[in-house]
Formats: structure tokens, sequence, C-alpha cells
């Protein structure tokens, strides 16, 4: 039966910036809600002292919870070889990090969605900036996860990989069982697409998943779908917002990946309007994870 995270969605600022909230306080925040574990974010402020990534596994452990995944943004798709050498080195790092924490998975992305980038360089150059990661994954025991993605909070473009058919590109060429998906059904609404075509096309490739939804603030899909086009920057006709009452369908979706046997982790990546929402999406998870799974 797959397990539960949460992600600190509605705290990103606080803990990556600001500094107003310390990891401590997350984790007590995040103890008190029915899950298994914590998702972690490789920018977390507190995590550039490598010394104080065993006290922070210890205290996640001793409330008998799990870091078992990784949020971290490699930008692979930069034209300069020098700069894409040092992201395969900050994956290193990061794969380090998920494995000190105890950790099974560590996020891939491809990188930004630079105008001048073709489709065919950009898929090499993912494809093979993953692969120099992948033989060191594997000494650690931790699986690289590429998630169809939007955008990094702090980047300028969208995710180069944003569209199904150049995910599933990337996908299709990296064939090793230290890889695979973190499918997040909200973000290919970003893409102006069908969460659940994309489902279909790489269930048995899914490691992970985000639990996440969307909602349409004003305007329609195909108003978000010329919107995407060439555009820098969030979406402004879709928001996050609680499990269960947004776009995404999520019987379909649990019963798809339950068809194909998958039983591993799934993370909240909701509640932006703080923990009383996140605690209603995980109430919502945690229902459906029961139905589909017991």
């Amino acid at each position: 039966m797959p397990r539960l995270a949460v992600f600190p969605k509605a705290f990103m600022k606080e803990l990556c910036v600001t500094g107003e909230m310390t990891l401590n306080e997350w984790i007590d925040k995040a103890s008190k809600l029915e899950v298994d574990g914590l998702e972690w974010y490789a920018g977390f402020l507190e995590m550039k002292d490598w010394r104080r990534w065993s006290g922070f596994r210890k205290k996640v452990n001793d409330l008998g919870l799990e870091i078992p995944m990784m949020c971290c943004s490699p930008d692979f798709t930069h034209p300069d070889r020098a700069f894409r050498a040092s992201q395969v080195a900050k994956q290193k790092e990061w794969i380090d990090m998920t494995h000190a924490l105890g950790g099974s998975y560590c996020r891939v992305l491809s990188g930004q969605r630079r105008p001048e980038l073709s489709i065919a360089d950009g898929v090499n150059l993912t494809v093979d900036s993953i692969y120099e990661c992948l033989d060191y994954a594997r000494t650690l025991d931790v699986t690289l996860i590429l998630e169809n993605h939007y955008k990094d909070d702090f980047w300028k473009f969208p995710e180069f990989a944003q569209k199904s058919a150049v995910f599933c590109q990337i996908v299709d060429q990296i064939d090793d069982p230290y890889f695979g998906v973190n499918y997040d059904p909200s973000n290919t609404f970003l893409a102006g697409e069908d969460p659940l075509d994309l489902l279909v096309r790489v269930k048995h490739r899914v490691k992970t998943m985000h639990a996440s939804d969307r909602f349409l603030v004003n305007g329609t899909i195909e108003d978000l779908r010329r919107m995407e086009d060439n555009s820098e920057g969030y979406a402004s006709v879709l928001r996050h917002g609680e499990i269960g009452k947004g776009l995404n369908d999520y019987d379909r979706i649990f019963s798809i990946l339950k068809a194909v046997g998958f039983d591993s982790w799934i993370s909240i990546e909701d509640g932006v309007e703080g923990m009383d929402q996140l605690e209603r999406s995980v109430t919502f998870v945690n229902r459906k994870i029961k139905e589909y799974w017991l």
C-alpha cells in the first residue's frame, strides 16, 4: 500500500529565503498530521551545513516518520558545458543529502526551457546529464525520479520537458532500474494537457507521486493553453489548492496506479493556505489510499 508524505509548499519562502520558519518548527507541525514521512527540499536554508543533516534525520525518525524523497532542481539544459558540469556536481551532492537523510528517491529535472534551445538538443543534454548522475546514485541505493514539472520557484523559464511529448522522449531514453518518474497530475494542466493521458503513457515507470490539485481562478483551459506558449512565470489562471476539490480526477488516477501495482510514496504538495488546508488534503488522500489499496 502506498505511504503518504507531505511537502511544505505553504512555507517555502520562510524555509528557503527569509528563515522565518526553522526546519524543527516545520517538522513539529507536520508530525501532527496523519502521514508516514516528510518530503525534503535541497534548498532549505538550514541544509547548507552538512553537519546538521543527521540531526534532522534523527528528529524526524524519533517522531516515527521518514524522509523518503528529496526535491531538488538541477538545470541540465544550459548551453555552457561548465555550467552543466556544476549542475551534475550539485545533483550528486543532493544524492548524498538524500542518502544521509535515509531517503530512497531524489528528484531530477531537465532544466529551463530557454528560447534558443531546440528540442533535440535539450533532450540530449538532459539524458546525458542524468546518466552522469545515475552511476553515483546507484552506489548509494538512491533512485532518480524525473518529474513532469512546471517550474522551480526560483527559475526564470518554465521546465524544458513540461510538454508530455518531450518528457516522454527523455523517459524512454533512460532504461535503468534506478530511474523513473515522479508523477504530478496538476503540472500537466499547466502544460495545457490531460494528466490522465500522461499517466497512461508512463504508468509503468512511476516510482513516486506528488498529490496536488489546481483550480481555475478565471478563464478556461483553452485560455491556459494560449497563455502557456512562450510564457515566463506562473500561469495566472491556475492556483494550488485543497486536494480533492480541484481539476484532478483522483479516482481515475488511483485506479490506474493500483492496476499497475504502484505501492510507493505519495507526497502532498498543496496546503498553500496553511496547515488546516493541508490537514484536509491529508485526510482526503488517506481516504483514497485506503479505498483503492485495502
